[in-house]
């Protein structure tokens, strides 16, 4: 990182409340500390291979005629690249702006996309001629990735609320070859409701990557500090609670939901989970991931959580070098939602 950009990145400071709550999750000071320091770097540069264009081996030949150094960290998952800046790990520094100048990148052979945000996908896996829902789809990164999970078979709907990003979505998916895609422009809430009410349309997957106050994201946009605080995150947890409750009713029983974010406040991700434990007739399923995890908390702010929800995942920056995450894995058991009586006992 260049001198001036690191200057730029010391300007923002956490506020007192935000370091206080990091202490709390995190168990400790120095946990915090940890974290904090991570925030002041850059995440690594990743790529996905894009599978409906081209294989792994030889998209990984292909970019090591830069010179730059390719790790595949996962391995059953060579679609997953990480670029080795580092001279102990033999790589050369990109130059600015290179990751996306390059022929690959513009045929859609990778999609630049931090390793955090190919996780609910990666657990997901929607299956060829699948139906899958993303709801809040912009840029498309999760779109693609579904589409090549899918093999361009099956159904995607892509929906998203704002027309420039509605733009960019389309764009990613005409570069990147993805076929199966339809594209919606509409608020979330307002096309699941009017899928259940004007259509029999149920999908085998869904994704509710819902827009939250990015937290995680803090090494990429430290203005981020600047931007917190609680009345936003309290805002935030009440559209994702309706995101989340209008995408369930479209899943079919025995399909299988993730919610994510990018954040890490327990009022976005944990309560939300605790608020659909309670009406739905639903169960939190276990996550293997090949990255240090956390589990999901079950007390937060004198709030005690249902206990499944442990088998949500919390991933923290200075564990894996990545963003911050969180996502839960979602199992439809039935149609019923639970009446009121029943979720105050």
């Amino acid at each position: 990182m260049g001198k001036a950009k690191q200057r730029h990145r010391e300007i923002y400071k956490p506020k007192p409340e935000f370091v206080e709550r990091m202490e709390k999750l995190l168990g400790s000071k120095q946990e915090a500390e940890k974290f904090f320091e991570i925030c002041k770097t850059e995440t690594p540069d990743s790529i996905r291979c894009n599978t409906l264009k081209i294989s792994p081996e030889e998209l990984k030949q292909r970019l090591e005629q830069y010179g730059w150094k390719i790790v595949q960290p996962f391995e059953n998952n060579k679609e997953i690249m990480i670029i080795d800046e580092t001279n102990n790990g033999g790589g050369r520094k990109l130059a600015p702006g290179e990751l996306g100048k390059t022929q690959e990148h513009l045929l859609g052979y990778y999609y630049v996309q931090e390793i955090s945000s190919m996780l609910p996908l990666f657990v997901l896996q929607p299956k060829p001629n699948e139906i899958f829902l993303d709801l809040c789809a912009s840029p498309g990164s999760k779109t693609t990735q579904a589409s090549a999970y899918m093999e361009n078979t099956g159904l995607i709907i892509a929906n998203d609320n704002n027309l420039g990003r509605i733009r960019i979505l389309n764009s990613n998916l005409e570069k990147c070859g993805v076929m199966n895609a339809i594209v919606t422009r509409s608020d979330g809430v307002k096309l699941c409701n009017n899928l259940l009410k004007r259509s029999n349309l149920k999908f085998d997957k869904i994704l509710v990557d819902a827009p939250c106050s990015g937290e995680g994201t803090l090494r990429k946009s430290p203005k981020t500090y600047l931007m917190w605080n609680l009345n936003m995150v309290h805002k935030l947890g009440s559209i994702q609670k309706r995101l989340a409750s209008s995408a369930l009713r479209l899943l079919k029983v025995g399909g299988e939901m993730i919610y994510s974010t990018c954040t890490l406040t327990p009022e976005e991700d944990e309560e939300v989970i605790n608020y659909l434990l309670e009406r739905f007739d639903i169960q939190i399923e276990e996550i293997n991931l090949p990255l240090k995890r956390h589990c999901g908390v079950c007390e937060w702010d004198g709030k005690k959580l249902n206990q499944q929800i442990k088998n949500s995942c919390r991933i923290y920056p200075q564990d894996n070098n990545t963003d911050g995450f969180f996502l839960a894995k979602i199992k439809k058991l039935s149609d019923k939602e639970k009446e009121i009586g029943e979720r105050r006992k």
